[in-house]
Formats: structure tokens, sequence, C-alpha cells
């Protein structure tokens, strides 16, 4: 199908969206990215860009500017909490100079595809809160303050709280995971290298890994905990809280949330993966899709992969509805499987029984030591897979 000045209406302005716009442009449709905020900006956050995003971000010409902002990882560290002890390490260096895997700011990355799809001639609008959107032949998004924008096709890149998937798949309560986050950064001062490490403890465990040029640290850390908490990112929290909950991590961990002076807090959710991504000219893309733990740092990568499936399964149909139809086909079984396996996850990092915890981090000690690549290989159905080659 040819894209040629199909008009296409983006909601939200994150890496998600932001992606789909630049590749839905680059083939020649007239897209428009509403924003509700009045600025595009992100703030606070580190996140992971594994091989398989960088694929993405590589055939849209943006890798070298990616790589002036951000730390380039050498490896993986799982390290126990008490003593720090290492348990297990993942070279990262293994996946070889093609499969690059990197460390940005969220800001940073969101800015890089700011100006890229500014340049490419996307039209971004701010200050844009949608209230619903009315699927159809020409679907049209209804924004609060009545406006209404029609569009030959309108993507929902809206995140957890979609409007869009809403419309789509009506609303279903999420599943509360009985586990808390911080997020925060400081400032590098115990000499954190290239290399992304959990700190794991009973029903706890502490991530942290370099950002701008090794400047500064990302910590999130996670802590299971009965009661409820609200599900938000920019909740805010009293340092004091994080670091009572994590008193007895020694060592690195201790130093560098001995430095938080800002922290945001969030409850945990598991979502359900979307049944329906598109009908009537519209389809959902990112989390608004496929909401995902953060335990397997795959969340911006899955939007990232599909905004170019998006792009290139409409290009390849005979019609938008068969286009949207090939592209919910072509991305649902993997981002099944990685929002399962990041669910699993935390249960790997927060064993609390002493000898169950000894046992099976003497396994993973013994495993990567005698058999790395083997360890490494298990990550490559992630990591070694090119969106942009599969079709």
């Amino acid at each position: 199908m040819d894209l040629n000045g199909l008009k296409i209406s983006v909601i939200g302005a994150g890496i998600g969206g932001l992606t789909a716009a630049l590749v839905l442009r680059e083939r020649g449709a007239n897209v428009t990215v509403l924003e509700q905020a009045n600025a595009i900006t992100e703030v606070g956050a580190g996140l992971q860009v594994s091989p398989n995003g960088m694929a993405v971000l590589r055939t849209l010409g943006l890798e070298a500017a990616l790589q002036t902002r951000a730390v380039r990882g050498q490896a993986v560290e799982l390290r126990d909490y008490a003593r720090g002890r290492l348990v297990s390490r993942l070279n990262l260096g293994a996946l070889g100079d093609e499969a690059p895997y990197y460390f940005i700011h969220r800001s940073d990355l969101i800015d890089i595809l700011a100006e890229a799809v500014r340049a490419a001639g996307v039209k971004v609008r701010l200050l844009q809160k949608v209230e619903t959107v009315r699927p159809g032949e020409t679907p049209r998004v209804v924004l609060a303050h009545g406006q209404e924008i029609a569009a030959d096709l309108v993507i929902g890149a809206d995140g957890l709280h979609s409007k869009l998937r809403a419309v789509l798949n009506g609303t279903v309560a999420p599943f509360f995971t009985r586990q808390v986050a911080w997020r925060a950064t400081v400032p590098n001062t115990v000499g954190h290298g290239p290399v992304a490490k959990v700190h794991m403890g009973p029903r706890r465990h502490v991530v942290s890994y370099p950002l701008r040029g090794g400047e500064m640290v990302n910590i999130v850390a996670v802590q299971e905990r009965s009661g409820w908490h609200e599900e938000g990112w920019h909740i805010a929290d009293d340092p004091e809280n994080l670091r009572g909950c994590f008193s007895d991590f020694e060592g690195e961990t201790k130093a560098l949330l001995a430095n938080v002076e800002s922290v945001r807090k969030w409850g945990l959710f598991r979502h359900p993966v979307a049944p329906i991504w598109h009908n009537g000219h519209t389809a959902l893309l990112g989390d608004a899709a496929h909401p995902t733990l953060p335990f397997m740092a795959q969340g911006a990568v899955m939007a990232m992969e599909d905004a170019w499936v998006l792009g290139d399964a409409l290009a390849k149909a005979d019609n938008i509805e068969t286009g949207l139809a090939a592209y919910q086909t072509r991305r649902q079984a993997r981002v099944r499987r990685v929002v399962d396996t990041a669910s699993k996850n935390a249960g790997r990092y927060h064993l609390s029984a002493p000898p169950v915890r000894i046992a099976a981090h003497l396994g993973l000690t013994i495993a990567s030591t005698l058999a790395p690549k083997t360890m490494m290989g298990h990550f490559d159905w992630i990591y070694r897979y090119d969106v942009t080659k599969d079709s």
C-alpha cells in the first residue's frame, strides 16, 4: 500500500509514538503527533537499549546520535545483596560489535527521536489531551475541550492508561503483583563501571547502571510487599523510605542509596496483553497493547520493534485493515513471550530461604564460569532478533 499522503495521527510522544511517527513519515505518510504535556520530555529515569532495539534505531539513521549520549554496556552482573559478592556475569561484549547494548537516559533518547521527527516534517501538537477515539473508515480523535481530529489512521501509543485500548478492549482491572518499585538517579560517586548490576536480596533487588558518560547512575529498586500501592510513574516518595527498605544492602548499593535526594515510587501491576490491537483504522502500539514489568528491560525496545513492524506491514498490505491485521499477527507471539519472561524474573531475584538462595546462586556461579556462552545464548531470542530483517 502506498503510504504517501496518508493522514496519520499518533497519540503520545513517548518512545513508541515518536518512533512510529518517524517510521511512517519516512514511508511518505503525513503524520501528526498529539501529546497532552506542554513539552516533549521525560525526566528522572534511565533505560537499556539492547541490540534488537538498536537494529531499529540504526535503520532509522539514529545510531550515531545515540552513541554520543549513551554508555555502551559491557556486562550484566548478578550480585548478592549482603557483601556485593559476584554471583554471575553475562558478557554483553560477546554479542559482538554488530550487536551493541547501551544504557541511556530516557530523556536523551526522547530528545534524539523528537529532533528526528521534526526534521522529517512530522507535526507535533502539544497540550492535546485526548478524551476518546472513535474508530471507523475515517477515525476521529476527540480532545478534552471538544475538538475532533479526523485521520485515515490513528495510532494509540499512549501507554498504560491508553484511551484507545479502552475503546477497543474495554476496561480490565490489572493484577497487583505485590511488588513496588522506586527509581532515582544519583551522581556516580562509587566509580560504577559500564555494567548493569542486579543486587539480589530476600524479596528485594536493586538494579543500577551508569548514564551520561558515567557521570550518573540509574537506580531501580523493587520490594515485595502485601500492601497495595498506586500505579504511576511520577509519585514522589521520601528517600528515607527507600533507604529503610534496603537498609541491609551493603557496599556499593548502600553508598548509592545514601545519595538519593529525589525518588519516585509505583506499584507494579500485570496487565494482560490486549486481545484486540486494531479496529476501524485504529491500532495500539507499545505499552498500550502489551504493558510489561521492568524485569527484562524490554518495554521501550518492544515499542520500537512495534513501530517498525507497523510501518512495514502497512507498506506491504493492500489496505489499512489488512496491514493492521498483519502487524498484530507478526508481533503478538513475541511480545507475549517477553511479557511472560519478565513476569517470572522477579522471583529469580527475590529468593528468601537461605538454603534455596545459596544453592541457586551457586548454580548460577558454576554455569557462568563453566559455560558462559551457553548462558548468554539463552538471550539470543531477544537480543539477536532483528525486526528490520523479519518479513
